[in-house]
């Protein structure tokens, strides 16, 4: 939801009815506190402690009574029902807060008629019940939820306080966030395939996060008009946290404008069987000539680890270091070139996976079997920037400035010295990837240019898309192709691409701290067709993400 234009309204409310059993007590309108709980509270009262002193007024200490419990409660509810936002606060442990978040239940959520209802208390904590209804330029709803407040014993004087959280006013806010009721900030629209079908959650469940961006960047320009919504507004605290804003009540549902995508239904059906099968799984498919992408899919929905991931990508990043060692005539494919079982570099001993080792060698076979010490002892040869140039300049990587038409991370590859520029050589260190990054990578191989990847047409808003600011020479495209194939064929991805053809493909296990497996990742070619994936703590590359990444691949067309 985007920013709305907040109305004041302020309303008076009157004492309303709460289960049959409140009453206007003398000197106001109030909860009777026997009527509201059934009374014989005095019988279930615990002892409660008091310290004092001949120099200090007596302050009150141990458990809370049921009578302190009940009373308290219903000076709350009493005040937020009738208005007395001041009474209400007063007797929380946070009345600036508590104020704050009242006043605009009214004022800016726009809800009157209040009725609450307490539920049978349990301890320290009493549940109620709120009904009340939204009213917004002449639209109005019912609204009906369950909440609850906690009292707690004042350190300071003893007295019994509702614990104040932004939850007792309503459980789906956290401390920070608010309700606002108003013309949603961004209109809704529909989101159709390349073919022209809708793409729905229903039928393809990964693709909220992909649907909220398209909304939240086309909604405007999509020929929509908004509805009105209730909205919990996040804080600051929740939107670091990536929680987004959430509907409570739509009370209008608005007209949707029309967005057309890229995604292919075929490959995006089968994006989502594939993530579905695997925990903590998420891929992505592209067209490497175009840059169209034709699938993203995540099992976990509630965020865009494909787009918006930042993992380390272990060993698929040698694709992008082998560009390098290529353009500086620093190796070629059948250089001969060992890679021993360890590697000392700046203080750093790296070891090889399952401490393998390849005592006479070419690199290319090196590159199939992802051995990282052929790689990492460049890096004397190696200036501190090279590899965040090559990412950069050739691949796109880090610019920070694709427009695909949804948020994505673009990659980062930082410039690094010492054993952390070596371990940047293998997809380690501070290098992070996503799905769409690695799909992008090797979409750029197997064109030989890179295309910036892209989910709406840029004619659709007159965007301007990434560029490279080189390209690779047809020779190091060529001997790229050669290292991928051999890997495709013969490699750890030869499992994974058996009987493939026409294909070229990388894997990778990036380590992570207090992780007991390493993130499988996966990315490859076949055609005009890229897909990458990664499938977190999942293990070895070629096992996980690479069976998914060949899944869709296998597809053609």
């Amino acid at each position: 939801m985007g920013n709305r234009r907040r109305v004041a309204e302020r309303r008076k409310t009157r004492p309303a009815v709460v289960g049959g059993m409140i009453a206007v007590v003398v000197g106001g309108a109030g909860f009777g506190v026997y009527a509201l709980w059934g009374g014989g509270a005095a019988a279930d009262d615990r002892a409660a402690g008091s310290s004092a002193s001949a120099d200090h007024k007596a302050v009150k200490t141990g458990p809370l009574s049921a009578t302190e419990v009940q009373t308290t409660a219903t000076k709350f509810l009493t005040g937020w029902q009738t208005g007395k936002v001041a009474q209400a606060a007063a007797v929380t442990n946070d009345t600036t807060a508590a104020t704050a978040l009242l006043t605009g239940y009214t004022k800016d959520a726009h809800i009157t008629g209040v009725t609450l209802t307490p539920g049978t208390r349990t301890g320290d904590k009493v549940p109620f019940s709120v009904k009340g209804t939204v009213s917004y330029k002449g639209t109005k709803k019912p609204l009906a939820y369950e909440s609850s407040l906690t009292v707690v014993r004042n350190k300071a004087d003893g007295k019994p306080l509702v614990d104040w959280h932004s939850a007792v006013v309503h459980p789906d806010l956290k401390d920070g966030d608010t309700l606002v009721t108003g013309e949603s900030g961004t209109p809704p629209i529909k989101a159709y395939d390349r073919h022209g079908g809708e793409l729905t959650t229903a039928k393809y469940p990964s693709l909220g996060p992909v649907l909220d961006g398209l909304r939240e960047k086309y909604g405007k320009i999509a020929g929509g008009k908004a509805g009105v919504e209730l909205d919990v507004v996040r804080g600051k605290a929740s939107q670091k946290a990536k929680l987004s804003d959430k509907t409570l009540l739509t009370l209008t549902k608005g007209t949707p404008g029309k967005v057309n995508t890229t995604l292919s239904p075929v490959y995006q059906a089968a994006a989502e069987k594939q993530v579905a099968a695997q925990d903590k799984s998420s891929v992505v498919m592209m067209r490497a000539s175009t840059g169209e992408i034709l699938a993203v899919a995540n099992h976990n929905p509630g965020f865009n680890v494909a787009f918006q991931g930042s993992l380390a990508p272990g060993s698929t990043m040698k694709v992008v270091t082998s560009t390098m060692l290529f353009e500086k005539d620093l190796v070629h494919p059948d250089d001969s070139h060992p890679c021993p079982k360890t590697y000392k570099l700046a203080g750093w001993t790296f070891h090889n996976d399952d401490d393998s080792e390849i005592k006479q060698g070419t690199f290319k076979l090196a590159f199939g079997a992802s051995c990282n010490n052929a790689f990492i002892n460049f890096a004397p040869k190696l200036s501190n920037s090279d590899l965040t140039k090559e990412a950069q300049q050739v691949y796109g990587l880090g610019m920070n400035n694709w427009a695909i038409g949804v948020p994505t991370f673009d990659g980062s590859v930082p410039v690094q010295s010492g054993a952390q520029m070596g371990a940047s050589l293998i997809g380690q260190g501070g290098v992070r990837m996503n799905p769409l990054n690695m799909a992008s990578v090797s979409a750029t191989v197997a064109s030989g240019v890179f295309h910036q990847p892209y989910l709406v047409a840029p004619s659709v808003d007159h965007r301007t898309l990434a560029k490279a600011s080189r390209t690779m020479s047809s020779q190091t495209q060529a001997e790229l192709k050669e290292v991928m194939s051999y890997t495709a064929s013969y490699g750890t991805a030869a499992k994974a691409m058996a009987g493939m053809s026409g294909c070229g493909a990388k894997t990778g296990s990036a380590e992570v701290d207090g992780q007991k497996k390493p993130n499988g990742w996966f990315t490859a070619y076949c055609g005009d067709l890229t897909a990458s994936g990664v499938v977190q703590a999942g293990g070895h590359g070629g096992d996980t993400a690479g069976p998914m990444v060949a899944a869709l691949l296998k597809l053609g067309g």
